[in-house]
């Protein structure tokens, strides 16, 4: 039987109250082979810097470590923020993880910088108003478009003889759309954290798209943010973890995955209720049969070809269970 949608998954290894960072970043690489045994489609790895309950910094070596333990999904990064790192580097960086497991890699590119300002500093972040010229340098080296005379059209990108992954842009504006269809790639909508509907982007990323060597077709993918678990009472009890992560971020008390125990005995000022509330409506919570209702009402007449699910959960075993949960619901065929 055909599932209902492709399902995918977003890894921001997060970094629970008691572990390390070392614990997390272990994780990444169970969580990779299960998602690979359940059927999941492809695999990304968020960039954030400077935050205590996210491990994924580096996507490219998470990919790399990945792709080491995997033989089947594909790798990918959700994403590379463009901003805080050179083209050059970019073209390379990717181009040897396509060398390392072609056909499997994917490059999602987005123009956020993915920290806070005076880590972006430290980072050397060009700024998002930069991105369309970096995104244009990157594509010049990969297909040495730069014009005659420029001075990058002599250097030379290795691996010289690999193609950069299929690009991705990932956005939720009808903008970073209609750029991602017109130059033939992927679009990844992140509804995970934006309340704006996926489908006004959508529809302009279709109409504007144009076929390409990667993606003859368009391709969507809505990305949401899923706690289940085999009851909504319990998937409620334990989506407390990122509701008081939540709120403590945007009040300033950067910590870790916070354990549900303390969700539930925490005293929450009329601040932090609000907050939550504010959010709550972009998180898919609940049993099995909840989530996949939610989900299937979030992607109705958008079109998607695919949902990428990322999972916040302070326990990792249950955190497993929970994508299994969500798989199964769908009916997802496992791989051997």
């Amino acid at each position: 039987m055909a599932p209902i949608i492709p399902l995918s998954l977003l890894d921001l290894a997060p970094i629970a109250e008691g572990t390390s960072t070392a614990d997390a970043l272990a994780q990444t690489v169970r969580f990779a082979q299960t998602g690979e045994k359940l059927g999941y489609t492809r695999l990304w790895y968020a960039e954030h810097h400077g935050m205590p309950s996210i491990a994924s910094s580096a996507p490219d070596i998470l990919i790399a470590s990945a792709g080491a333990h995997t033989s089947a999904i594909r790798v990918g990064s959700g994403g590379v923020m463009l901003p805080n790192h050179v083209p050059l580097r970019v073209a390379e960086d990717f181009r040897t993880l396509e060398g390392l497991y072609p056909g499997r890699v994917d490059l999602g590119i987005g123009r956020a910088g993915g920290s806070d300002g005076r880590t972006l500093q430290a980072l050397r972040s060009f700024g998002g108003e930069h991105f369309s010229e970096q995104l244009a340098e990157l594509l010049a080296f990969d297909t040495d478009g730069f014009p005659q005379g420029h001075p990058f059209g002599a250097v030379r990108v290795v691996p010289d003889n690999i193609g950069l992954p299929p690009i991705w842009l990932l956005g939720s504006s009808g903008a970073s759309a209609h750029a991602a269809g017109q130059m033939g790639m992927g679009y990844a909508f992140a509804a995970h954290f934006s309340a704006t509907p996926p489908k006004p982007a959508f529809d302009a990323y279709r109409q504007g798209f144009v076929p390409s060597a990667q993606f003859p077709e368009p391709h969507t993918i809505v990305c949401v943010s899923v706690v289940c678990a085999p009851t909504d009472e319990e998937a409620q009890f334990l989506s407390g973890s990122q509701e008081l992560s939540w709120a403590l971020f945007h009040s300033g008390r950067v910590r870790k995955l916070v354990a549900p125990e303390e969700a539930a005995a925490h005293d929450y000022t009329p601040g932090e209720r609000a907050i939550i509330e504010n959010q709550r409506p972009l998180w898919i919570v609940g049993s099995p049969e909840t989530v996949k209702r939610k989900i299937l009402e979030k992607i109705e007449g958008t079109g998607a070809s695919e949902v990428m699910i990322a999972t916040t959960m302070y326990s990792y075993e249950l955190r497993l269970r929970s994508i299994e949960l969500v798989a199964k619901a769908f009916g997802i065929e496992p791989r051997a």
